[in-house]
């Protein structure tokens, strides 16, 4: 079975390969999720962030950001004793403040998944490149949506963290074409 190159043989990663990355996500909850997630890996690898995966949802009150909206100081230290996450100052109080800007957005848009899709009309952009190294950092898409977001409210959402995102949720396909997972998620919507 040929895969793309990058989740290498790491049990960890291959798995979210082959089930999760390019799956086109419309759940707000795991939309926040990966927010979180991909600040977090900001000059990071992703495998670090994978490890810590689950130390994110119990930090993180499971991913909701109606709770995670109303953290306070004392939440915020004790997130930064917390050695399940990447103890950040700078990176818990954006996952704060991202969580209340989020709620704004599903409040004016009924959802966050109706926000976010929008800037691909609904559909996931089917890439055809044939090497890890075709595939670019960001695009214009993902500066349009990391310039909005940042009028929203949002920070560690610069265009390449807001790529990882979209590449993540099935925003866009950038599975290699000689991998299998490609053609399975081509037709996704």
């Amino acid at each position: 079975m040929t895969r793309c190159e990058w989740p290498g043989s790491d049990p960890l990663y291959v798995k979210y390969h082959d089930e999760e990355w390019g799956v086109p996500v419309h759940d707000d909850r795991t939309l926040f999720e990966f927010l979180i997630l991909e600040g977090a890996q900001a000059g990071l690898s992703w495998i670090t962030i994978l490890r810590r995966r689950e130390g994110y949802r119990q930090a993180f009150a499971g991913f909701d950001p109606q709770q995670v909206a109303l953290f306070t100081e004392s939440d915020s230290a004790r997130l930064l004793a917390d050695t399940g996450i990447i103890r950040n100052r700078a990176k818990i109080r954006s996952a704060i403040q991202n969580a209340q800007a989020f709620l704004k957005v599903q409040e004016e848009f009924g959802t966050f998944d109706s926000y976010i899709w929008r800037f691909v009309d609904g559909t996931p952009v089917v890439n055809k490149f044939n090497s890890m190294g075709e595939i670019p950092p960001r695009t214009d898409i993902s500066d349009a949506i990391s310039k909005d977001l940042k009028k929203r409210g949002f920070s560690f959402v610069g265009s390449t963290i807001i790529y990882a995102h979209m590449q993540a949720t099935g925003m866009v396909n950038d599975h290699v074409e000689s991998c299998f997972r490609y053609a399975e998620l081509a037709g996704s919507r």
